[in-house]
């Protein structure tokens, strides 16, 4: 067995260093990599129960994204505007504005929803209004399930899905009025 040499050592030290190195910096893209294999994003997530949202009254509520990590703190906390139109039949909109994302506030004297931004104006079914939006407010599908409202927040609707797939409304008439 011949002895170790400064050289040869020396190398035998800087290849364990970088071969630690490299494993640390892999661990987060590994774990990028598989991420979307681990979480849970087809869910149903609860809003509250029937009877915090009213027949007839529009109300504002919260579910926590189910895209978000323990660290995202309240940023984690999504608004969406809930709209129980006879008591058994929901609507569910996203606060976005259906043009730059603006968040809309809804005005129960008027029935209608209003984006600060660029004067958009949505009625109360989310229909368009009137300003610059091309389209109603986005839906989320919702379900009823032992007296709760839950939402379908895995995936965020947008302009690319077919509104008939993501909401109850059927494609005879027009989603914007």
């Amino acid at each position: 067995m011949s002895e170790l040499s400064r050289r040869q050592g020396l190398l035998k030290i800087a290849l364990a260093f970088n071969g630690a190195v490299g494993v640390l910096l892999g661990i987060p893209i590994v774990r990028y990599v598989l991420s979307p294999m681990r979480r849970d994003y087809d869910r149903w997530i609860p809003l509250g129960t029937l009877d915090q949202f009213p027949a007839g009254e529009t109300r504002l509520a919260t579910f926590r994204s189910p895209f978000s990590n323990p660290s995202d703190g309240d940023t984690a906390e999504l608004p969406c505007w809930v709209r129980n139109v006879d008591g058994s039949k929901f609507q569910v909109f996203a606060i976005n504005c259906a043009h730059l994302g603006c968040p809309v506030r809804w005005f129960p004297q008027s029935g209608l929803f209003m984006c600060p931004c660029h004067g958009g104006a949505y009625y109360s079914d989310g229909s368009r209004a009137s300003g610059p939006p091309e389209r109603g407010l986005f839906e989320y599908r919702y379900t009823v399930e032992q007296g709760n409202l839950l939402v379908h927040a895995g995936q965020m609707p947008t302009t690319g899905v077919p509104v008939a797939r993501l909401t109850n409304i059927s494609l005879d008439k027009p989603p914007c009025a």
